[in-house]
């Protein structure tokens, strides 16, 4: 279940990634806002629903497959 979550991880990267990108593209203070201050992000969400809604999505993809695995990987007993 650690690749799992590993792969969950990696996922959840590159949806954050995608919307620093969309952001970026969106404006350069609101690239930089969102990177630096966090409740932006979500204001840009918001606002900007049909260019972030990609990356948002798959930022919930990769967070789903981490709590999946975290979920899978609790009923095994320790060695």
């Amino acid at each position: 279940m650690e690749i799992m979550a590993f792969i969950g991880i990696l996922i959840l990267i590159i949806g954050g990634i995608g919307f620093l990108i969309a952001a970026f593209r969106t404006s350069v203070l609101w690239g930089l806002a969102c990177l630096l201050i966090s409740p932006v992000s979500i204001i840009y969400l918001v606002l900007h629903w049909p260019e972030a809604k990609n990356p948002f999505f798959l930022q919930l993809a990769g967070l789903s497959v981490v709590l999946f695995s975290g979920f899978m990987g609790a009923d095994m007993p320790l060695p």
